[in-house]
C-alpha cells in the first residue's frame, strides 16, 4: 500500500463537499510531478485531505477507489477516483506539522506548491495519529 496526499482549497472543493458526495473524481491535476504520483496511486491507498488556503490542515482520509483514467476535462492529464474514508478527530495544521521533528522531510514542506504527492507510511500514520 501506497499514502499520498492531496491538497483543496475549501472555498473550491472543502472535506465537507467531498463527504456530502461520498466518491468523487479528483481531476484539474495540472502539474506533471502531481500526474505521475496520480498514475502511481493504487486501488485502496490511502489518501490524506488538505485544506490549503488560510486553513492549511489535513482535515480527513480519503481511498484511492478507482486507478488513474484520463482526465474528464482534458484527456491528456489523468485523474483517479477518491471516496471517503474518515474524518480526522482533529486538524492537523502546517504549523503542527512543521512543529514535529519526525515530519521535517515531508515533501510538502520541500515543495509545497504541489496538490498531490507521496507520503511516507511514517508520515502518514504519524499525522493520523496527531489528528486522532
Amino acid at each position: 500500500m501506497n499514502y499520498w496526499m492531496v491538497k483543496s482549497e475549501p472555498g473550491s472543493y472543502s472535506w465537507e463537499d467531498f463527504k456530502k458526495k461520498g466518491e468523487d473524481v479528483w481531476d484539474g491535476v495540472r502539474n506533471y510531478q502531481a500526474r505521475n504520483f496520480l498514475r502511481e496511486m493504487k486501488l485502496g491507498d490511502l489518501v490524506m485531505f488538505y485544506h490549503s488556503g488560510k486553513d492549511k490542515a489535513v482535515v480527513g482520509v480519503a481511498e484511492v477507489s478507482e486507478e488513474s483514467f484520463p482526465d474528464p476535462n482534458n484527456p491528456d492529464w489523468l485523474a483517479v477516483k477518491l471516496k471517503v474514508n474518515s474524518s480526522l478527530k482533529n486538524p492537523v495544521t502546517l504549523q503542527d506539522i512543521k512543529s514535529e521533528d519526525l515530519l521535517s522531510n515531508m515533501l510538502m514542506l520541500r515543495q509545497s506548491r504541489l496538490s498531490v504527492m507521496s507520503l511516507e507510511k511514517s508520515e502518514f500514520d504519524l499525522i493520523h495519529k496527531m489528528g486522532s
